[in-house]
């Protein structure tokens, strides 16, 4: 098989740069600075305490450019929000067997694939990773560069995502073929509620307890609707001490941090935060924490402030009035 990358950031250029490291066929699609310094200077990779290497891994700027066949898998590793435009992109060159591999936070996205490609697979990313110029990629775990447990969506798993497992882990990432992938995502996007407030607020206790809202709430929603979601003990085995320790990573925040401190415009707390308020509003459960957060992540964009300047006090203060009114 071969690789298009769609989305060469943290996530889509760790997987990429290290497969094509064990010589597998791999081509990335980026865009602006970041495609330039691929093109000119190749892609510069760290992965945990390793020096950094520079790899001349095939690039383009549209997958129009790129070569689609039945035997080409595509990863697709952009954001949440990002999934429909890269789509639109994508679609007409797409060869009918083609299969589409969601590397991304949030359960969104799968559904979204599926109205267009028949072969979906998911993935639930454990990957501590930042991308914060162009050109560059940091793996930040000095054990497996990365988790990235593999399942055909809705549910089962088929050759292909053996054959993607094996691939994966011949790259060096840990991956096994899941048939409940999905539940294990669900996992991971209760994780990944705490992001938001990670771009928004300074770390603390008072962010802290604003993350345990925002669980809470999630944890009441997948319940309510009737969700399979793995146990969070399971999940911790599951990662064990695959990613630690981890190094490099001082001063570098989530990945929707790294959209905030990169002024992207855009972040994909809709896509995380919002799916609980969804939900939530479907099953008449209150996500009063996971609404504001999201309306605050917002805010921090729209008016283009930096990372971590909404002190988490407030939030818990509004959270605690408009308690008092209802």
């Amino acid at each position: 098989m071969s690789y298009l990358v769609v989305g060469a950031g943290a996530i889509g250029g760790g997987v990429g740069g290290l497969l094509h490291a064990a010589g597998i066929d791999v081509t990335l699609v980026a865009r602006g600075d970041h495609l330039a310094a691929l093109r000119d200077d190749g892609l510069r990779l760290q992965v945990g305490h390793e020096p950094e290497r520079v790899l001349a891994v095939p690039v383009v700027g549209t997958p129009a450019e790129a070569t689609i066949t039945a035997d080409t898998v595509v990863l697709l590793a952009v954001k949440s929000q990002q999934t429909a435009a890269a789509l639109a992109d994508l679609v007409p060159h797409l060869h009918p067997a083609t299969a589409v591999v969601s590397l991304q936070n949030g359960v969104s996205n799968e559904r979204t694939l599926l109205r267009h490609v028949e072969r979906v697979q998911a993935v639930t990313v454990m990957m501590p990773s930042s991308h914060l110029e162009p050109g560059r990629v940091r793996l930040h775990s000095a054990g497996r560069p990365g988790l990235l447990d593999i399942g055909r969506y809705p549910t089962g798993f088929d050759d292909g995502t053996t054959a993607v497992a094996a691939d994966l882990a011949a790259a060096g990432f840990e991956s096994v073929p899941r048939p409940d992938i999905m539940a294990w995502k669900h996992r991971k996007l209760v994780t990944n509620l705490g992001n938001a407030v990670n771009a928004a607020c300074p770390p603390g206790d008072d962010a802290d307890a604003l993350v345990g809202l925002l669980h809470a709430e999630a944890d009441a929603v997948l319940a309510a609707a009737g969700v399979d979601v793995v146990s969070e003990a399971t999940d911790s085995e599951r990662r064990g001490q695959l990613l630690r320790p981890l190094v490099g990573r001082d001063g570098v925040g989530s990945s929707t941090w790294q959209s905030v401190r990169r002024g992207t415009g855009d972040v994909e707390v809709d896509h995380l935060n919002g799916e609980v308020v969804l939900l939530g509003r479907l099953h008449d459960v209150p996500t009063p924490a996971n609404e504001l957060v999201r309306r605050t992540l917002h805010d921090v964009v729209r008016r283009g402030a930096p990372p971590q300047t909404v002190p988490a006090a407030g939030l818990l203060d509004a959270l605690g009035a408009q308690s008092a009114r209802t």
